[in-house]
């Protein structure tokens, strides 16, 4: 099956990792018949866009889900170490989404640059496929600037 590039800001990192924005019910089947195995979503569940029960829906295609809300004005370290055990000790292939694959885009650039060492603009090229904070007004832009360039 072809990658569902209809899906919103769909982006395959490698074999096994792919990446979009939210997610719909028609994509769950989807993702399963991809062979995807394993689901982390970074977005609120409070989000209007989110996929109602969503880890009850992925579960019943036989795909484990796990659920790491990061606020957008205050993603944390704790977020980060989260998603990293989630991405490193969970089935693959692994799909990670959120509601525009920003903060999908941000946490992947902290771990190809500081888990994979990948150069910094390598990494950084491949979060800007995305999104990036740099050139943005909203308050939110200086927290996820300050988000990645930490070290984990």
């Amino acid at each position: 099956m072809a990658d569902p590039d209809d899906i919103r800001a769909w982006q395959r990192l490698d074999a096994g990792t792919t990446t979009s924005g939210r997610i719909e019910d028609r994509d769950v089947a989807r993702l399963a018949d991809l062979g995807v195995r394993h689901v982390i979503n970074l977005a609120l569940e409070t989000h209007p866009e989110a996929l109602a029960g969503e880890g009850e829906k992925l579960n019943a295609q036989g795909i484990a889900y796990t659920h790491i809300p990061v606020p957008f004005d205050a993603p944390g370290d704790e977020h980060f170490a989260a998603f990293v055990a989630a991405l490193e000790h969970g089935p693959n292939p692994v799909h990670v989404h959120c509601i525009m694959n920003w903060r999908v885009s941000a946490f992947f650039y902290r771990y190809n640059r500081d888990r994979r060492g990948l150069p910094e603009p390598e990494a950084r090229a491949i979060m800007e496929r995305q999104w990036s904070p740099d050139g943005h007004d909203g308050k939110e832009a200086q927290v996820w600037a300050d988000f990645i360039a930490r070290n984990a």
